[in-house]
């Protein structure tokens, strides 16, 4: 009788391959915070977006070599709360809510708790959407997500910067865009999440026509990065409010 041959395990080193992605993300947010600390903004935001690049690939890395696992998923939340919780946090502190102190000592508590805002704004969302991971409609994210509110935040501090702008002089613009990207992570509306119906195959699938936009968004960012960023990352986020009262304004329509 010929022994019955056994699938091999998959080698338990290949588990590091998404894992490293992460840890990529984390290093991008961990740069941020020291690059913010010692006035190089710029660098700070490129980091913050490189940080959800590789946010966005992991999980992709995971599923395509089918090494998804409970440990990953809590890392990439970690992770994910330095890179897009405390990082936008500090580098926006650093630029500009820091100087509400000029106005007083009142005012630099307030700069500091808008910052702390934020960043407890991003723990909520990030546990939120891991307790609901399950039960939601995967083409749809409840809350503005993690890594877009970033992106929000950096791109406006690089814009900002790169136009030769002082932070000091805008620290209460800064805050109304902090205290609006952390409101809008723990809100209920409804932000599309680009991953087709959600289910099986046909999640990772988008439509041509955002093929076509992506493309153009890609050619606009070799012109203009820190611009075009602000432009898309805004629009994203007033999308879901827009949406919403979209929605509203139907639903109270006669019939």
């Amino acid at each position: 009788m010929e022994p019955i041959e056994t699938a091999r395990p998959r080698p338990r080193g290949i588990y590091l391959l998404p894992n490293l992605f992460t840890t990529g993300g984390l290093f991008g947010g961990f740069f941020a915070i020291i690059a913010a600390a010692q006035g190089k903004f710029e660098p700070a935001c490129i980091a913050i977006f490189v940080a959800a690049v590789l946010d966005g690939v992991d999980g992709r890395v995971a599923r395509m070599t089918n090494t998804q696992s409970e440990f990953g998923v809590q890392y990439d939340s970690l992770a994910d709360l330095v890179s897009f919780g405390m990082a936008p946090a500090l580098v926006m502190y650093h630029w500009a809510l820091s100087a509400m102190k000029l106005d007083g000592a009142m005012f630099g508590k307030v700069g500091w708790l808008v910052a702390f805002l934020y960043a407890a704004c991003a723990a909520l969302r990030l546990a939120r959407f891991n307790s609901q991971v399950a039960q939601v409609d995967k083409r749809w994210f409840i809350g503005l997500a993690s890594p877009a509110a970033a992106g929000l935040v950096a791109s406006f501090v690089w814009t900002c910067h790169d136009l030769g702008l002082s932070g000091s002089e805008l620290r209460y613009a800064a805050a109304a865009v902090t205290i609006v990207a952390a409101l809008l992570m723990v809100s209920r509306v409804r932000y599309n999440s680009f991953k087709g119906s959600g289910q099986g195959a046909s999640a990772e699938r988008v439509p041509f026509a955002a093929i076509v936009v992506a493309v153009a968004v890609l050619i606009a960012l070799w012109i203009d990065p820190p611009r075009v960023l602000l432009a898309a990352t805004a629009l994203y986020a007033v999308s879901g409010p827009l949406l919403w009262f979209r929605r509203r304004k139907i639903a109270n329509v006669p019939g």
